[in-house]
């Protein structure tokens, strides 16, 4: 059997945890800051869990 490949969009999307929780960034923490206020810009730095609808099919993209 060959080897599952990792899909590529989602590796850079999401990580694994060590108790196995799928993490994410939030939407629109990419760019354009200086249109955002400060505390918005804070508030979407922190990472957060993916809903649990979608963690089984992520884990599946990410060959977990």
């Amino acid at each position: 059997m060959p080897k599952q490949k990792t899909h590529s969009g989602a590796k850079k999307r999401f990580r694994i945890t060590g108790t196995g929780k799928v993490m994410r960034q939030r939407a629109r923490h990419v760019h354009k800051f200086q249109e955002r206020s400060s505390s918005q810009a804070r508030r979407l730095v922190n990472d957060v869990v993916t809903a649990p609808a979608d963690t089984q099919k992520v884990k599946r993209l990410l060959g977990r």
